[in-house]
C-alpha cells in the first residue's frame, strides 16, 4: 500500500469527510456529520479535568492515501491515562496520553486503511511526546477491533465498561 499521510484537519475538509457520517454503520458508532465540525472548535484549556485527566491539546487529521481523502482521525492529549467506572477513577497511569476516535471513508472499508491510520497516527510528529495511546471501542465492533490489534493496539481488559466500550492501548517504547 501506498504510504498514508495526515495533515492538519481544516474547515475546507468537513465537505470530504462529513458525507462518511451519513453511512448507516458510522453513524450509529460515532454519530451524524456534525462529529467532524466539533474537532474545529477550539477548546479553551483550563484546570478543569475530565474524567480525572487534563486536556493538554487536541488533534485531529485527514488522512490521504495517493492524494485522496480515505480518514478522518482525531482526539486529545492528557496529562494522564485513567480508568473510570462511571462515578470515579479506579486506575490511572502517567502520560502524555491520548485518546482518539476514528472513520475510514465507507467505500475504503476492508482494505487496511483502518490499520494503516492508526499506526500512521502513533508515528506522526505532533504526537511524539505522547507515551498512551488509547482507543475506546464499542465491544460489538468487530472491524474497528481487528484494525486496531493489526496496528498493534491490546484490550488490557476485554470486557465492556459502564458505556459498553473495550480500550485498546498501544505504549511508546521508549530507549
Amino acid at each position: 500500500m501506498t504510504a498514508l499521510t495526515l495533515e492538519p484537519f481544516l474547515v475546507e475538509h468537513l465537505p470530504l469527510v462529513q458525507p462518511w457520517f451519513e453511512n448507516d454503520e458510522v453513524r450509529h458508532r460515532l454519530g451524524g456529520p456534525d462529529w467532524p465540525v466539533r474537532s474545529l472548535t477550539v477548546a479553551e484549556l483550563d484546570d478543569d479535568e475530565f474524567r480525572g485527566m487534563r486536556v493538554l491539546r487536541s488533534h485531529t487529521w485527514l488522512a490521504r492515501l495517493a492524494g485522496t481523502p480515505v480518514g478522518y482521525l482525531g482526539g486529545e492529549v492528557y496529562d494522564r491515562w485513567t480508568v473510570w467506572d462511571g462515578q470515579r477513577v479506579t486506575a490511572w497511569e502517567p502520560g502524555p496520553a491520548m485518546g482518539t476516535a476514528y472513520v475510514v471513508a465507507p467505500d475504503r472499508w476492508r482494505q487496511g486503511i483502518g490499520s494503516a491510520l492508526l499506526l500512521a497516527w502513533v508515528e506522526t510528529l505532533e504526537v511524539e511526546d505522547v507515551d498512551v495511546f488509547v482507543l475506546g471501542i464499542d465491544h460489538d465492533n468487530v472491524a474497528s477491533r481487528r484494525c486496531a490489534e493489526s496496528a498493534g493496539f491490546r484490550a488490557e481488559v476485554d470486557v465492556p465498561d459502564w458505556e459498553e466500550i473495550v480500550y485498546f492501548t498501544r505504549r511508546r517504547e521508549r530507549p
